[in-house]
């Protein structure tokens, strides 16, 4: 069997003919498997959703409690057309997965958004053996190569002591959905009270239903005028940066996480105090690493430096080619994501 019989890349996203069905579609289709919740992969729309089981309460959060949605274990197979189809671990946040399809003794893999470093909010990713592999491309390229994640939180947790010191309360940014709660495993719970902005708490609160541990939080509505801020930590989405919601904490001090803070003069770009380097995707060894790891003979490249990844895994003898997809070029992890959670605070 070729690759293209089992996976074909359509104007609606990458296409399964044998099962009829899309794979993290970008328009509405009738059955879409869904790698996870992250609005360039999970859009509203589609008729059915299949995810991963530890996913399902995020993914209802971000496409609606109507939204007709299936959910499978890690690991157990599903027969769909001529096509078995199993979910695994990607590593990227709670419920992301890998989507496995085999038919006539041929294997695919779609890894989605994936990384391989520990992280105590989601299920670690799982390498899964096939003959084409998926890959997305964020940070393909050798300059990214992600510290120790004890030493950045060590550091986000001095930066918000010396913050304390100076009266300043300290604002830490990052994507309301994975991000946000992989700092809040992290941080020191025993240096000060820790407040959420309302979209990260709606996304927290499906987190801690889906039995991750993390520490005690309030919202930030809930607290009165006059609240001295100064020995606050807030975790807020990107958006929040410059609005009106800041200048209610008085002085403050503001943080980015995000892998693109490696680069030097993006801090000063996104217009923060500091910048730590914490990423939910794969660096360029996590990256090769992966795909060594898939034994495949095939590599589709897709989803940020596809160019650079393509011509160095075909350098390395591997069959590579990239895909074009609508959110070509929206490698920005650091970009203010619209937040799509009902009721959300603004």
């Amino acid at each position: 069997m070729r690759a293209s019989e089992l996976l074909t890349l359509t104007d609606c996203g990458l296409y399964c003919p044998l099962g009829d069905f899309y794979v993290d579609p970008w328009k509405p289709v009738p059955r879409a498997v869904v790698t996870h919740a992250h609005s360039d992969h999970a859009r509203w729309g589609m008729g059915r959703y299949l995810c991963a089981e530890e996913g399902a309460g995020v993914l209802r959060r971000r496409v609606g409690y109507d939204a007709r949605i299936d959910a499978l274990p890690y690991g157990k197979s599903v027969r769909i057309g001529e096509v078995e189809l199993s979910l695994h671990p990607a590593g990227h946040i709670l419920g992301s997965a890998q989507v496995r399809l085999e038919s006539q003794g041929f294997v695919a893999v779609v890894a989605g958004d994936y990384k391989t470093a520990p992280d105590p909010t989601c299920t670690p990713f799982e390498p899964v053996r096939c003959h084409l592999f998926v890959t997305e491309s964020t940070f393909a390229l050798p300059i990214y190569h992600w510290p120790d994640e004890r030493d950045v939180l060590t550091e986000i947790n001095a930066w918000w002591r010396a913050n304390q010191a100076a009266g300043k309360a300290s604002v830490l940014m990052g994507y309301a959905l994975g991000k946000a709660q992989r700092a809040l495993a992290g941080v020191d719970p025993e240096q000060g009270p820790i407040f959420l902005h309302g979209a990260v708490n709606t996304l927290t609160d499906a987190y801690r239903q889906a039995g991750v541990a993390l520490p005690p939080t309030d919202l930030v509505l809930e607290k009165a005028k006059g609240y001295d801020w100064s020995r606050a930590l807030l975790i807020a989405p990107p958006s929040v940066n410059g609005s009106a919601w800041l200048r209610r904490f008085g002085d403050v001090s503001t943080a980015f996480l995000s892998g693109w803070m490696a680069i030097r003069g993006a801090r000063r770009r996104r217009a923060v105090d500091r910048g730590f380097v914490l990423s939910d995707h794969a660096d360029w060894p996590g990256l090769l690493a992966a795909i060594a790891a898939t034994q495949a003979e095939e590599v589709w490249v897709t989803h940020g430096y596809t160019e650079a990844m393509t011509r160095f895994l075909n350098e390395q003898g591997l069959a590579a080619r990239a895909l074009r997809t609508r959110f070509e070029g929206e490698q920005d992890e650091s970009a203010a994501e619209v937040d799509e959670t009902p009721g959300a605070e603004a």
